[in-house]
């Protein structure tokens, strides 16, 4: 990442933030060493984040937000759960740092507004595709819920920890299996160009 000089330090920061967590995963970063790869003092991410737990819930809800849009587009394209888990799965596989920090707690304030707004945003539109499968095939809405959420998170997690075969193709496995469990009889649009750079 070349120095920062000027705009939007916290934006840049977050992106800086992202790189780290790919080299090192969420252990491996630090407000200094953030500072350093943009080129400014240690003042400018305290300023903006003032500790690294507030650093990672920005990028926790950020990656909420995210993930919440992706799900909300590809409902309204094809109405299909299948497609949504799919989605889920991109999401995780394109957007690795924002996935190892959202569903940890641990490492950032879960009480944050903006956090606890896009983490609803992101459960409402899941929820959503749950409604898609039918009453007759959910019955228990809630245990449904956490059914499909147990599947799509568990997949994309055995993905990016290296645990499935690397010369799958992620989105395709994660249809078949989809498809396998929840039926694949309900519409399905392949994703647009436009949804497929989400």
């Amino acid at each position: 990442m070349p120095p920062y000089h000027h705009g939007d330090l916290r934006r840049a920061v977050l992106a800086a933030a992202v790189d780290a967590i790919t080299e090192h995963g969420p252990a491996g970063v630090s407000l200094r060493d953030l500072a350093r790869r943009v080129g400014v003092s240690h003042a400018g991410p305290v300023h903006h984040f003032k500790d690294k737990a507030g650093l990672l819930t920005a990028l926790a809800a950020e990656g909420f937000a995210l993930l919440a849009d992706a799900l909300n587009a590809t409902r309204e394209q094809t109405n299909s759960f299948v497609e949504l888990g799919v989605a889920y799965v991109r999401f995780a596989v394109r957007h690795r740092a924002h996935f190892e920090v959202m569903f940890r707690p641990d490492l950032h304030h879960t009480d944050d507004p903006a956090l606890t707004e896009a983490r609803e945003r992101a459960g409402a539109a899941l929820a959503g595709g749950v409604e898609a499968l039918g009453e007759q095939r959910t019955g228990d809405r809630r245990t449904a819920g956490v059914a499909a959420w147990s599947i799509v998170h568990g997949f994309a997690t055995l993905w990016n920890t290296g645990n499935l075969a690397p010369g799958d193709d992620p989105e395709e496995l994660a249809h078949r299996v989809a498809a396998m469990l929840f039926g694949d009889d309900q519409p399905v649009l392949r994703a647009s160009p436009e949804l497929q750079q989400t």
